[in-house]
């Protein structure tokens, strides 16, 4: 499996133009810096993300992020490393859980929490990035293979995929955007995701677009994820505008008309909504058939609804007749903390 490492040069200078990343693209000739690379850099320290789709000159180029090459046979590409003398990069060590992609050293959905951090696995790789590194779980044996990228359970055989990703670091404020980011419309985040629209003309909903405001509904959920809290700037022609995601708006900064904005599970599906609609809160059953939170169970849709508005990335705890439950908002998933069985949740406007 092509590695990593391979493809990416650690140039120990200060940091340009308060960056310590560069990514850059190759016609076989010279290699040639990618403009606001720093989309590219967000999508790419998601542990989920597959890779991206950027307009580079006159062509569109999908760069596969575990890869770490594109699929046009006459473009390399590679991201460069600028680190002051000393200073190693943050790597976070991720593995595919049942549900999500974890980091080592975190809970798993089993309960249990990795013997190792991502530190440990980093050192380990450093060491011999083509080698094997055994560790355990409570009593179970793992092999992590780093020359496949994968992990396999020494009892049951079972394998799991396995990403290194440096850690997103940026400088305190909002990121700022401009109309020449590269389009990131066919960037796979996660499998499943989230769509972010604002309340456009004639009381629809608008899917955000990156060719139209430099980001798509992937770009704006990586940034809402890097801080629930803050906020988004970026300019259509001009006029500049700010997305809040505390407040849910978008406000157009020159003459200050507010819009709403709504951040959907997107299952694929259209949904037509109007402001005010109260959301609805549902998790997927046996079978796969989506079901209502409702006051039977305990816990209504306006009672998650209220928790989700006042923190969109924390957890809740609710109770049935039998069992209790945990609801997390950052996952999306509910999970029975007796039988640890966890199924999906989404939130759809109405």
């Amino acid at each position: 499996m092509f590695q990593e490492q391979d493809e990416v040069r650690y140039w120990q200078e200060t940091p340009v133009n308060g960056k310590h990343f560069e990514w850059q693209l190759s016609n076989g000739h010279q290699w040639m810096p990618i403009e606001n690379d720093h989309v590219i850099e967000t999508h790419y320290c998601q542990p989920g993300a597959k890779g991206i789709t950027i307009n580079f000159g006159d062509r569109q180029v999908f760069i596969d992020f575990d890869q770490l090459q594109t699929l046009t046979a006459a473009l390399k590409v590679q991201r460069l490393s600028f680190l002051p003398q000393g200073q190693t990069e943050d790597v976070g060590w991720y593995f595919r859980d049942d549900q999500l992609w974890r980091e080592y050293g975190s809970q798993s959905s089993s309960m249990l929490s990795s013997s190792i951090s991502s530190g440990d696995v980093e050192r380990q790789f450093t060491l011999n990035p083509r080698g094997t590194f055994i560790f355990t779980v409570g009593s179970t044996r793992y092999s992590l293979d780093f020359s496949t990228m994968t992990q396999t359970n020494s009892i049951t055989g079972l394998g799991r995929k396995v990403r290194r990703r440096p850690k997103f670091t940026f400088k305190a404020g909002s990121l700022y955007a401009t109309s020449a980011f590269p389009t990131a419309s066919s960037s796979q985040l996660t499998d499943g995701g989230y769509k972010w629209e604002f309340m456009g003309d004639g009381e629809k909903w608008t899917e955000y677009k990156a060719h139209i405001c430099s980001f798509d509904s992937t770009a704006i959920e990586t940034q809402y994820q890097l801080n629930p809290q803050g906020q988004l700037h970026f300019k259509i022609k001009r006029y500049s505008y700010t997305l809040d995601f505390s407040g849910m708006c978008q406000v157009n900064d020159n003459i200050g008309t507010t819009r709403a904005v709504r951040r959907t599970a997107d299952d694929g599906r259209q949904q037509n909504s109007s402001p005010g609609t109260q959301p609805r809160w549902q998790f997927q059953d046996i079978g796969g058939i989506w079901k209502d939170f409702s006051k039977g169970r305990s816990i209504s849709s306006q009672d998650i609804e209220l928790k989700y508005q006042q923190n969109p990335s924390g957890t809740i705890m609710f109770m049935t007749k039998k069992f209790s439950y945990e609801l997390n908002f950052s996952a999306m998933t509910q999970r029975n903390l007796s039988t640890n069985t966890t199924r999906s949740v989404r939130r759809l406007n109405q």
